[in-house]
């Protein structure tokens, strides 16, 4: 049977090419290490024969899947969206194909570390923000293939993230520049996967407080959800009803920090004039709402992550303990204003009695 009656093969192409079975493998897969004429002859062929590589095939000469397997706990994040929105055309630049393991629960996650199907599917393996336990760790760590760790620091393991820290300090130190003293930091619930950096934030705001000076009062940290209507009304309530309410907020996500706005002034509580409001990330509706905050890239840290894959994939001597830490900047807006002195808070106004 000819070429022509069945589907063609890498050999067929070989042939036709005039070149080893390898090297058509490595011209297909995008390696540098084929000449142009060699490249341009092989390409031709495959196009004579209506042949497309097989990742099996491939994996057989190379010992390579050509794919790069992503771990997720959601899609369903302005975050993810960025991040993966870069990673894929990357990596198809690359010649290999991206693959996406979703666990948005205990069920599903239980079943992905118990099979592992990334083992013989990938050839690196991103994890974006879990909270692994030691032994979802372990399980990884023996998975014999690169595991970077993206927005989050793994100790001892490729990771790729945000220097939280210093965004959270950047933030209240705005926030304390403009005069604020009482300073309340909302983290948030729900943000599924993202322990690291909230526990970062709430570092970074305790930080700029300590260094100016300013005791940390616990009753100034409340936790809130943008989702959860009712709980951020209580969120806020607690706040407002404190002897000595802040007047100012650090949200540590934008959508947060917009639903808190939102809520202030449902009460009555004007922002900036009463109450200044940041966030945390430049999220679309940062620039929308004319919202203060801290910027990130999550795309940025997206193509880090896959140049960084790339990299150990390629390169046996590459160093696989590497930290790529990213910069944040301080956006300020229309949200945050100088706090007005006690004078021009004893000039409001009275309603004689």
């Amino acid at each position: 049977m000819s070429p022509a009656q069945r589907h063609p093969t890498m050999a067929d192409v070989a042939d036709r090419a005039g070149v080893s079975a390898s090297t058509v493998s490595r011209t297909l897969r995008g390696l540098p290490t084929v000449s142009p004429e060699v490249r341009a002859r092989v390409q031709q062929a495959a196009r004579e024969l209506n042949f497309a590589v097989s990742r099996q095939a491939a994996s057989l000469v190379t010992g390579k899947t050509g794919v790069v397997a992503v771990l997720v706990p959601t899609l369903n994040s302005w975050f993810m969206g960025s991040a993966l929105s870069s990673l894929g055309p990357l990596l198809r630049a690359a010649g290999r194909e991206l693959n996406v393991y979703v666990i948005p629960d205990m069920t599903e996650r239980t079943s992905f570390f118990e099979r592992l199907p990334a083992r013989r599917n990938a050839d690196a393996l991103l994890v974006f923000g879990f909270d692994l336990t030691d032994d979802e760790t372990a399980r990884l760590d023996d998975l014999g293939m690169p595991v970077i760790y993206v927005s989050q620091h793994a100790e001892g393991r490729p990771s790729v993230y945000v220097d939280d820290v210093a965004g959270a300090l950047k933030a209240t130190r705005h926030l304390l520049n403009l005069g604020h003293r009482r300073i309340a930091f909302a983290p948030t619930t729900g943000a599924t996967g993202f322990s690291f950096s909230s526990r970062e934030r709430l570092l970074g705001y305790q930080q700029a407080l300590t260094e100016a000076g300013i005791p940390l009062d616990d009753e100034l940290v409340v936790t809130m959800a943008f989702e959860d209507k009712r709980g951020l009304i209580a969120g806020v309530g607690h706040l407002l009803s404190l002897r000595e309410p802040p007047t100012a907020l650090f949200a540590e996500q934008d959508e947060l920090a917009v639903a808190v706005i939102h809520t202030l002034r449902q009460a009555r509580i004007e922002v900036p004039e009463q109450m200044s409001v940041i966030g945390f990330d430049d999220h679309q509706v940062a620039e929308w709402f004319d919202l203060s905050t801290v910027a990130q890239s999550p795309s940025d840290m997206g193509r880090q992550a896959g140049e960084l894959a790339l990299q150990l994939i390629d390169d046996s001597e590459a160093d696989h303990t590497r930290h790529i830490v990213l910069p944040t900047q301080l956006i300020p807006r229309a949200t945050t204003a100088r706090r007005a002195s006690p004078q021009e808070d004893d000039e409001t106004p009275q309603t004689p009695s």
